[in-house]
């Protein structure tokens, strides 16, 4: 086990699994990403003052820290809702073998 500080997860959801494989494809082809995960699922939140419930995927993003802007901003521009989730967390520890195959893909 390693210490994770340059890795990190990002969640950010989608409405539908294919819009989701559609921008995983562009995240990976961009080398802003290493693996995206889709998880089928269901949303409740508040919008525009109203309760919502909706069906969504969730869609795990394992990156390197010092990618977030250039992904950030990726996920702005192909996202289809007006203000995506898009949360990081900082992975605290991984495995050396994933973290060095992490950077390794991304381009580090």
């Amino acid at each position: 086990m390693t210490e994770g500080a340059s890795l990190i997860l990002v969640l950010t959801t989608f409405p539908e699994a294919e819009k989701a494989r559609e921008a995983a494809r562009i995240l990976l082809e961009n080398k802003l990403v290493a693996c995206c995960t889709i998880i089928p699922g269901k949303s409740l939140y508040t919008w525009q003052q109203q309760t919502c419930e909706e069906a969504e995927v969730m869609m795990l993003i394992k990156t390197r820290a010092s990618l977030y802007a250039g992904l950030e901003k990726k996920i702005k521009e192909i996202h289809p809702y007006r203000v995506p989730e898009i949360i990081a967390l900082p992975v605290v520890a991984a495995s050396e073998d994933y973290s060095d195959w992490v950077k390794e893909v991304t381009g580090e």
